[in-house]
């Protein structure tokens, strides 16, 4: 589910990054079809145009680390 949006996002992200860095992006299939100042109003103006789950929202911004979370746990151990 939205794997072809995220692919999207992915392969176009150095070429999005001039014109969209850190706005919130909506994608649909491969187009980005609204650019937002926070998650919230993407999602709103969003589900006012498209169905729940057929639309990507993703902050576009250098690297992995608004689409990569990293947890820690200090009891973890591995042997």
């Amino acid at each position: 589910m939205l794997e072809k949006e995220f692919r999207y996002y992915l392969d176009n992200q150095d070429k999005l990054l001039p014109k969209y860095n850190n706005r919130v992006l909506v994608i649909v299939g491969e187009d980005v079809v609204g650019d937002y100042d926070s998650v919230e109003n993407a999602y709103f103006k969003s589900v006012e145009k498209y169905k729940l789950g057929t639309f990507l929202i993703q902050r576009c911004s250098p690297g992995n680390k608004d689409y990569t979370a990293t947890y820690y746990s200090p009891r973890v151990r591995f042997a």
